[in-house]
């Protein structure tokens, strides 16, 4: 080879070589390759930057360039060994065992009632697809966002939160679980505690983990959180930062009571801490009257509201907000420019038709309706199929019905044992950031494609329960 040769060559004939050596043998030094390739230092440092690349060889600085564990040279058959990532990742930062489901996506047939979203025939999928078809007609519709969101756009959710809450506070999000990610690394540093509510949303606990967080449980009653153990747990912790869901909570359904409420920030205040406020559910109540917003009557700074557009609609309608007055709006306004900029205008103008057209109202109530029927008809099919469980009462808003196993069965057990009957449920210890006190089960009613779905479902699941039985495995 001459000095013409060029470092594609070179990699090529050392592809050649790679060949013939075993994972972790030394390759020629560069003065050696220089020397009997007859090239330039800058053509061997191009070939084995290219092989690097390719992840044939590894290189070591003042040891050499050695065969990577495992190659891709010639047909690519094999399994690529990652095992290095073990070492570079280091400290494991999302939780991802509550995020994921274990058992893996159910197979065809599967009745899935362990999800968050509502079937496709109760969302408003003719009048989001209509808004969408006219956002996108807009003479400005791939202009770039405003970072706080369209003014427009904040206004409909300032009037939607209540109190004095102004568009200035209103900060627009790409949905609920991307406001909460922002909110808890803006919140609270690294290694803070956090209390949340025992048992709560399991993508809450693995945002507040992912952000170096450490939760510490406070236990509901039918009531909600309670105001005593929340006070200790401040002391305790010294914790600056509450998650807690008042409104028709996930998972057990809880409506934090009036007197609760004005307690919870009461005590909030006292020790200098953020409630940080998810109100997700605000449009899935079953007909009745939905509480106020905390925020609504918060005049200190105290809350954080996060709302999302994602339930009551459908799961690609990705909007969200952010709620806040004072420095920490600011904060959340740096993270969400350091994460994506803004949310893409069309979903916005989109997410803006839908909520100022009066068929949004009608949507909401219809909803409503069919939550509380589905409800209802879960509720009764659950205390006849599962002898020996108790509901945590009949929901009054949301997406699920919060039900205790008897004693001796394990919900982990008892899921996977569904899941071959053929119908998808949540365990509860999903739901609890420690251990969790009894046996639980978050079953769906949303989700399914009609009542006779929801009936066979808590039929399988009555099967299943007597696979299982108490203590078995």
């Amino acid at each position: 080879m001459n000095d013409s040769s060029t470092s594609g060559e070179l990699a090529d004939s050392l592809r050649a070589l790679l060949s013939r050596l075993s994972p972790g043998d030394r390759l020629p030094s560069s003065r050696e390759l220089i020397k009997e390739y007859r090239v330039g230092p800058a053509t061997v440092a191009r070939a084995i930057a290219a092989l690097a690349a390719e992840g044939v060889v590894v290189t070591r600085p003042g040891s050499g360039t050695y065969v990577a564990q495992r190659t891709r040279l010639h047909d690519g058959a094999g399994s690529t060994d990652t095992s290095w990532q073990t070492v570079a990742l280091t400290d494991r930062a999302v939780d991802t065992h509550l995020i994921a489901d274990p058992l893996g996506p159910p197979p065809a047939g599967t009745i899935a009632m362990d999800g968050g979203y509502v079937h496709r025939s109760l969302q408003p999928t003719r009048a989001l697809s209509a808004a969408l078809a006219r956002a996108a007609r807009r003479p400005d519709a791939w202009d770039r966002a405003p970072a706080g969101g369209l003014m427009a756009l904040r206004t409909v959710f300032a009037r939607i939160v209540g109190g004095s809450v102004a568009p200035e506070d209103v900060l627009v999000t790409a949905g609920g679980q991307s406001a909460l990610s922002i909110a808890f690394r803006a919140i609270a540093g690294p290694g803070s505690p956090v209390l949340v509510e025992s048992p709560t949303y399991p993508r809450a606990l693995a945002a507040a983990r992912a952000a170096g967080l450490r939760p510490v449980p406070v236990p509901l009653d039918s009531d909600g959180l309670r105001p005593d153990l929340l006070a200790d747990a401040f002391a305790m912790t010294g914790a600056r930062l509450l998650y807690c869901q008042p409104t028709f909570q996930n998972p057990t359904g809880t409506v934090i009571t009036p007197e609760r409420r004005r307690q919870i920030l009461d005590v909030a205040r006292a020790s200098g801490a953020f409630v940080l406020e998810d109100d997700f559910a605000r449009h899935l109540g079953h007909g009745g009257t939905v509480p106020r917003t905390l925020v609504a009557d918060d005049r200190d700074g105290t809350v954080v509201h996060v709302t999302s557009l994602t339930k009551p609609a459908a799961p690609s309608l990705r909007i969200g907000a952010l709620v806040a007055r004072g420095p920490v709006m600011e904060r959340m306004r740096a993270v969400r420019l350091v994460d994506d900029f803004f949310v893409t205008r069309p979903l916005q103008e989109a997410a803006l038709e839908v909520l100022s057209s009066p068929s949004w109202d009608r949507h909401v109530r219809s909803l409503g309706a069919a939550l509380r029927e589905r409800s209802a008809v879960l509720a009764a099919a659950v205390t006849q199929e599962l002898p020996g469980a108790t509901l945590a009462g009949l929901p009054t808003g949301g997406l699920h019905l919060w039900v205790r196993l008897p004693s001796g069965v394990d919900d982990a057990v008892l899921t996977g044992a569904a899941r071959q009957r053929g119908v998808a449920v949540s365990a509860g210890s999903r739901y609890f950031a420690t251990e969790q006190p009894a046996a639980h089960l978050r079953i769906g009613f949303a989700a399914t494609a009609d009542l006779a779905e929801l009936t066979e479902g808590a039929r399988r699941l009555g099967a299943a329960l007597a696979d299982v039985g108490p203590g078995q495995e």
